[in-house]
């Protein structure tokens, strides 16, 4: 298992025996800033992202970031977004005046 963070140009890679073992393995981490799916079956490759417990999945590649999508991450790996619509809505403030008649 993989329990440190990984930053850097690191990528681990892991063999599983089925897909249950897999996502076990990835969402028993306290982090979920990013993760990856490698296969060669794209749907399979989606439904496992789609059970991994993570701010971003990328499938058949990994840390590719657009300034147009959201990027968070999950767990212990932080709240909030940045990039995105949202993530410029996490750099503003909202102010509400409410006034009567």
């Amino acid at each position: 298992m993989v329990d440190e963070a990984q930053f850097g140009p690191v990528l681990p890679v892991m063999s599983f025996s089925d897909y249950d073992e897999v996502i076990e393995r990835a969402n028993a981490s306290p982090w979920g800033l990013g993760g990856s799916v490698w296969s060669t079956d794209r749907d399979k490759a989606h439904a496992l992202a789609e059970k991994m417990d993570a701010g971003t999945i990328w499938i058949n590649k990994h840390a590719e970031l657009d300034p147009a999508i959201p990027f968070g991450g999950a767990k212990q790996s932080g709240l909030g977004n940045e990039l995105g619509e949202e993530g410029v809505a996490e750099f503003t403030q909202l102010k509400v005046i409410n006034m009567g008649r």
